[in-house]
């Protein structure tokens, strides 16, 4: 990705980071600050999951695992950058959540818990930052082509959208013209929305 950024022109750079690990993530938003001399957008993407799996099942090593990427993540990246942001009193965070994050469902813990909590985190922390003019929203995708899914459901799932189209709603949101969105998690479901599951015979 950042060898086609630059070979648009672009400015960019790569650095291998674990973003549970405050040390790893203090370094990467120093990296960011020394090359590009501030940060305006930080997208909160990182995710795991674990295939289908009972609570009685979990270890710890699994639930601290995923509580690690997915929770703890978001929170170390955002407070990493914040004080730049608040410094030049502008910045944009985006977190992805999920669908998942709006009701749970069996087997599906620890990840479903994580991206309900990265909603509520985003509603705490846009209250906190709005004086500084800094927008936190969160985006709820669906079933998404991605590695990680086809993983943790063995192939391609059906009405799966494309990682584009997710992106293209961080980029709305990133921007100024959705500067009138703020400590809102965007439910992006596409095809995949329960709306869709739904028949009725009733017409007219």
């Amino acid at each position: 990705m950042a060898a086609q950024i630059k070979s648009s022109g672009g400015q960019a750079i790569s650095l291998r980071a674990d973003v549970s690990v405050e040390a790893d993530v203090t370094r990467m938003a120093e990296q960011a600050l020394s090359n590009f001399g501030r940060i305006d957008i930080l997208v909160n993407n990182a995710g795991v999951n674990l295939p289908y799996r009972r609570v009685v099942d979990l270890t710890v090593k699994d639930w601290n695992y995923v509580v690690g990427v997915n929770l703890t993540g978001p929170f170390l990246c955002a407070r990493a950058v914040l004080p730049s942001m608040i410094l030049q009193r502008h910045g944009k965070i985006i977190n992805i959540a999920s669908i998942g994050g709006r009701k749970g469902a069996a087997g599906r813990t620890p990840y479903r818990p994580t991206k309900a909590a990265i909603i509520n985190f985003t509603e705490c922390l846009a209250a906190e930052v709005k004086e500084y003019n800094i927008d936190v929203n969160a985006i709820c995708p669906g079933a998404v082509d991605t590695d990680m899914l086809r993983e943790i459901s063995g192939g391609r799932p059906r009405n799966a959208d494309s990682p584009d189209q997710i992106a293209a709603v961080a980029v709305f949101l990133a921007c100024d013209e959705g500067a009138g969105i703020t400590g809102t998690a965007v439910d992006a479901f596409g095809r995949s929305n329960p709306l869709f599951r739904t028949q009725s015979s009733t017409k007219g």
